[in-house]
C-alpha cells in the first residue's frame, strides 16, 4: 500500500510502498479516505520525542484517520465491515497517512454523517485534546471565564466552540488576521498577541488552556483567580508558580478515546461543533503540509486526502 513515510529522524516525508497492517483481534482495518497533520508530527519526525515515542523506520506518519472498516478482528463487537469511522489511534498503531490503517476498537467512533471524511479526519487529535483540557482536566463550568491561547489553530478553533457550548465566557489570543475567524467561532474577547499583552488586559479567570509553553504559560498564571486552573499541553510548572498564585496546574499529553470521540461526534451531528480546515493536500503533498504547519500560519487544520 502507499504510505507517507520517513526513513530516519529529520528526513523529508516521502511516499513509499509498505506492507498493509496485519489485523489484530481487538482492532479493525480501515480503508483510509483522509488523514490530517498536527504539530506533534513534526516533533516526532525531528526526533524530539524519541524517548517517549520510540519508532521504527520506515515510519508511517499520521495520527488522525477517517475511513471505512474493511476487516474486523475476532474480539471486535461494536463495529462491522462497511462502517464509516474516525479515530486518533494510539501511538503504537499510528501511521494513518496511508491507504490502510489499523485501529483498536476502543479508539474508534462512528463518523458523523453530516460531514465529509476530510472534515472528520481534521477532528480526532485536536478535538480530544480540547475536550480533555477543558472538560476532563479543567472541569470548565457554565458561567466561568476561560482563556484559550492560539485560538485560530487546530486545537484552538475546536476549544473555543466546546467552551461556548459549555456556556463559558471565552477569551482567546490570535493575530489580527484571524480576529474575525475566532469571533465567528464564539470568542467573546480577542487579544491580538502582537499588539496587546493578555496579562495586562485580562484578570480573574477560572481557567487558562495553554498551548504555547514558555513565557506565555508563565504569564498566564497572573490572570487566574485564586483556586483557578491552568491546563497546559506544552509546559511544566518547574518554578512552582501554581503554588505561588494559589491555583491548580495540570499538564497532559492527550490520550485516544473512542468514547470521548463519540461525544464530539454527537456535537458535530447537532451542528454545535464545526471543523475548520485551512487546506487539503494529496498524499504526495504531505511534506508540503508539514512545511506549512511548521510556519505557524495554519488556520484550523491541514488535511491529507487519501482516497479520491
Amino acid at each position: 500500500m502507499k504510505a507517507a513515510v520517513i526513513k530516519e529522524y529529520g528526513a523529508k516525508v516521502e511516499v513509499a510502498d509498505v506492507p498493509k497492517p496485519k489485523l489484530l483481534p481487538d482492532s479493525v482495518l480501515i480503508e483510509v479516505h483522509a488523514s490530517s497533520v498536527n504539530p506533534v508530527d513534526n516533533m516526532v519526525r525531528a526526533g524530539y520525542l524519541k524517548e517517549m515515542l520510540p519508532i521504527q523506520f520506515p515510519f508511517t506518519m499520521g495520527y488522525d484517520v477517517s475511513g471505512v472498516v474493511v476487516e474486523v478482528g475476532e474480539q471486535v463487537t461494536k463495529f462491522k465491515i462497511g462502517d464509516e469511522v474516525f479515530s486518533r489511534p494510539n501511538s503504537m498503531q499510528a501511521g494513518t497517512i496511508a491507504e490502510y490503517a489499523l485501529v483498536k476498537e476502543n479508539e474508534l467512533a462512528i463518523k458523523p454523517s453530516n460531514i465529509s471524511h476530510e472534515e472528520a479526519a481534521s477532528i480526532p487529535l485536536v478535538g480530544l485534546t480540547a475536550w480533555q483540557a477543558l472538560v476532563v482536566k479543567g472541569n470548565l463550568q457554565k458561567g466561568q471565564k476561560v482563556l484559550i491561547h492560539a485560538g485560530s489553530g487546530g486545537v484552538g478553533t475546536l476549544a473555543i466552540q466546546i467552551a461556548k457550548h459549555i456556556g463559558a465566557e471565552v477569551a482567546t489570543t490570535t493575530s489580527a488576521d484571524n480576529i474575525n475567524l475566532v469571533k465567528k467561532l464564539g470568542a467573546d474577547k480577542v487579544i491580538d498577541y502582537k499588539t496587546q499583552k493578555f496579562e495586562e488586559v485580562l484578570s480573574d479567570y477560572d481557567l487558562v488552556f495553554d498551548m504555547m509553553g514558555g513565557e506565555t504559560m508563565e504569564k498566564s498564571f497572573k490572570i487566574l483567580k485564586k483556586g483557578g486552573c491552568l491546563v497546559s499541553i506544552k509546559g511544566q510548572d518547574t518554578k512552582g508558580l501554581a503554588a505561588q498564585y494559589g491555583v491548580r496546574f495540570e499538564a497532559f499529553f492527550m490520550w485516544p478515546s473512542g468514547e470521548m470521540l463519540s461525544q464530539l461526534a454527537g456535537l458535530i451531528t447537532k451542528g454545535v461543533l464545526k471543523p475548520i480546515i485551512d487546506k487539503i493536500y494529496s498524499i504526495e503533498q504531505t511534506q508540503e503540509a508539514y512545511d506549512y504547519i511548521q510556519s505557524g500560519r495554519a488556520k484550523g487544520k491541514l488535511v491529507i486526502s487519501i482516497k479520491e
